[in-house]
């Protein structure tokens, strides 16, 4: 009965292939978004960290700024909260279409997942600290 409706509305999804997939390629982009975003994560960690007075510095009187930046600080954890939000859905729309026999589940998930996790505490850390 369930694969006559299935086919009854088109082609079967459970022989199409991967490519053609919309759900699949929704999915696929998605975890390609939340990985860029991480990249964007580490440029605003760079500009968001004190920067390193050296003796040249000090010696010609140039000022470093010695503190965290709070516009790039509050930007980040925003942005780390999405990875971490946008990497949850993404494995939980994953788990509900995995049904093939040579799908895999997507390590690369739980990596961006407990990257983002780890990040977000030790910030939480540092600025309570």
């Amino acid at each position: 009965m369930a694969v006559q409706q299935a086919i009854r509305f088109g082609e079967d999804r459970r022989k199409k292939s991967r490519e053609k997939d919309t759900y699949y390629q929704v999915v696929i982009t998605l975890n390609s978004l939340v990985w860029l975003a991480l990249v964007v994560c580490l440029l605003l960690f760079h500009f968001a960290r004190p920067e390193m007075v050296s003796g040249v510095q000090q010696f010609w009187g140039i000022d470093g700024r010695t503190s965290w930046s709070p516009e790039y600080m509050n930007a980040l954890i925003r942005l780390l909260q999405v990875c971490l939000g946008a990497s949850l859905i993404t494995m939980f729309l994953r788990s509900r279409r995995s049904r093939r026999k040579e799908d895999n589940y997507g390590v690369n998930l739980f990596i961006l997942a407990g990257i983002s996790t780890v990040s977000l505490v030790t910030i939480n850390s540092i600025l309570l600290a």
